[in-house]
């Protein structure tokens, strides 16, 4: 069995975030980077399948060479190999068409990310690269169970939960509880320092959007305490003063 396991370079979750360049680009001085935490749990899900000499696992990430210390430490997790498209992921559609283009090239059972990254949250890429290969795509996926030829997928929807069983290759999309995201032990980060990593050009294809700006929320409010029996003035500062009323 062999899966195929996208991760995201995205910055960590304390990041303070600002712009540069009129706010049309993300400004990177001083920032620390991780693999996307949902990617994560993909990454363990598909490691977990491969225990015990069932399989392999390969990490795959559109980036440049600075996403190589983020590339290691999913090795360190415990992918065995892994793959760099070297190029700036500009949207979902360019990162998609890169990887599904890199998946033709090799037999792999399954190609497996998260449900979205926590930089732009867009939960597109998974679809996408479904799309592009002409394979079932399963989003926000629960639990995955393979017993080499099926897989038995359980989704949440309203209500309750959906199980899915797939035949041949597909593509999902990871969300929480599918896997417990491992933590790199000293053996593993170790032993990712002699792991493949294969650095491979992008191919060539239009762009169809981009970033005109961004915009970061309004600083909070202050907060106002109004005493328990003071109900109309309360009402009164809904209604003149935050306008929710």
């Amino acid at each position: 069995m062999k899966i195929l396991v996208c991760i995201s370079n995205v910055p960590d979750t304390t990041t303070k975030i600002t712009f540069t360049n009129d706010n049309t680009q993300f400004n990177t001085a001083g920032v620390q980077f991780i693999v996307n935490p949902y990617d994560e749990i993909a990454l363990s899900r598909a490691i977990e399948l491969c225990e015990g000499g069932k399989g392999t696992v390969t990490v795959i990430n559109v980036g440049e060479s600075q996403t190589e210390p983020t590339i290691r430490k999913a090795l360190a997790i415990g992918a065995d190999d892994a793959v760099r498209i070297n190029a700036a992921p500009r949207d979902a559609y360019f990162t998609a068409y890169q990887i599904a283009e890199y998946a033709k090239t090799t037999d792999f059972d399954m190609i497996l990310c998260g449900r979205e990254s926590i930089d732009y949250n867009g939960s597109q890429v998974a679809a996408m690269i479904g799309e592009f290969l002409d394979i079932p795509s399963i989003s926000i996926i629960k639990k995955l169970d393979y017993d080499g030829s099926t897989a038995t997928i359980e989704r949440e929807i309203e209500g309750g939960k959906e199980i899915v069983s797939v035949s041949g290759k597909f593509v999902a999309s990871c969300a929480e509880g599918t896997a417990e995201p491992k933590i790199p032990n000293m053996r593993g980060i170790m032993s990712a320092r002699t792991k493949p990593l294969q650095a491979i050009e992008a191919k060539e294809i239009e762009q169809v959007s981009k970033i005109d700006s961004f915009e970061t929320p309004p600083p909070r409010g202050t907060v106002k305490l109004v005493p328990a029996d003071e109900t109309a003035k309360l009402i009164d500062l809904l209604h003149q003063e935050a306008k929710v009323i």
